[in-house]
């Protein structure tokens, strides 16, 4: 492996695409079978740990934080209903919305499931030294927020 890395003098645009691409595919594929084994789809996984670190949240809220329709949210707020993880309350301020809360049970299933989540990133990411994760990042946030700026345009 080390050797391919050292093959590559001159890298095109399209070049660090497609491994960027492919290396966020790996990573996220492998993040799904995870979540799989938890008995919940990867939607619900975004919903719950949304809610975990941003407290309740309107459908929508979840919605646009998880990058999902206000459809999707409510099929997948529908369905951690059913299981017991989430409720819904009214809003205190706007009649026409509920504010989605995590149950005890559903705080108790995301704290641990979010714990071995992390553990499963950290060694997707364990290939990477502090240093290549300290070069990358800047530059990796620099590509994105450049991008978002130019789609607001």
């Amino acid at each position: 492996m080390a050797e391919d890395l050292k093959k590559e003098t001159t890298v095109n645009a399209t070049r660090l695409w497609t491994v960027l691409a492919r290396a966020t595919n790996s990573v996220a594929k492998n993040l799904s079978i995870h979540i799989q084994t938890l008995g919940i789809c990867d939607s619900d996984f975004a919903a719950l740990e949304a809610l975990l670190h941003k407290g309740p949240l309107a459908v929508n809220e979840i919605g646009s934080k998880v990058l999902l329709t206000s459809g999707s949210m409510t099929a997948s707020i529908d369905r951690l209903e059913k299981k017991g993880f989430v409720e819904r309350h009214n809003h205190p301020t706007d009649r026409r919305s509920n504010l989605v809360h995590l149950t005890s049970r559903g705080k108790s299933f995301i704290e641990d499931a979010f714990r071995d989540h992390e553990k499963v990133i950290n060694d997707n990411i364990s290939v990477l030294t502090q240093q290549d994760m300290d070069s990358i990042y800047p530059l990796l946030k620099k590509l994105g927020l450049s991008i978002e700026s130019k789609l607001n345009e």
